[in-house]
């Protein structure tokens, strides 16, 4: 697992090449694991500060975090918590970011995770979600050999843009658009709280 951070953080940040973060002071990553992809979003973005929700098997291993090795442990933060929980252990951000997460998950499990994600956001906070997403029965696609992987390994599956869609909609968030990398190995889908 951890030599994918290094490939999914980068098609993160190319999809991100065109997004404006200008609104957005607060990130947290969901399950962010040691912080790569956060941390790397911080150093591109200054202004930004972020914060890793994870399960304490991480945030004690504090060798392996990725804040203090690029720099950036004065905006990078990591809060022990479970995205599970409905104790309201979510931190408050503009904008929140799970990477290959809920493909982990059943629809009722992603259900519970985004409606706890939800419940914690403030107005007009904005939800980021980075999967593989599978596109029509007829295009070959890399996200159709993985959900194979999926349902051997775990309770999910990858999942389309309207199944995506469907699971936000029952949580309380609105889907926006899907802002696609050049190479298009992984998509990712913006979406807007519709508490505004």
């Amino acid at each position: 697992m951890s030599s994918y951070p290094f490939a999914q953080t980068n098609w993160v940040i190319e999809a991100f090449n065109r997004y404006d973060f200008s609104n957005i002071h607060h990130v947290c990553d969901i399950g962010g694991g040691t912080g790569h992809l956060l941390g790397h979003l911080v150093v591109k973005y200054p202004h930004i500060r972020g914060t890793v929700l994870e399960l304490e098997s991480v945030t004690s291993k504090k060798e392996l975090l990725i804040a203090p090795k690029l720099g950036v442990s004065e905006r990078c933060f990591y809060v022990t918590g479970d995205m599970f929980s409905t104790n309201r252990q979510i931190p408050s951000a503009d904008a929140y970011i799970m990477k290959m997460i809920l493909h982990d998950w059943s629809d009722e499990e992603c259900i519970k995770i985004l409606s706890n994600i939800y419940r914690s956001s403030p107005d007009h906070s904005r939800l980021f979600i980075a999967e593989h997403l599978v596109p029509g029965p007829d295009t070959p696609h890399f996200s159709k050999l993985f959900d194979i992987h999926m349902m051997c390994a775990a309770s999910g599956r990858e999942r389309t843009v309207d199944e995506y869609s469907s699971l936000l909609e029952q949580s309380g968030w609105k889907y926006i658009q899907t802002l696609r990398p050049h190479h298009k190995s992984g998509l990712i889908e913006v979406i807007e709280s519709s508490k505004s």
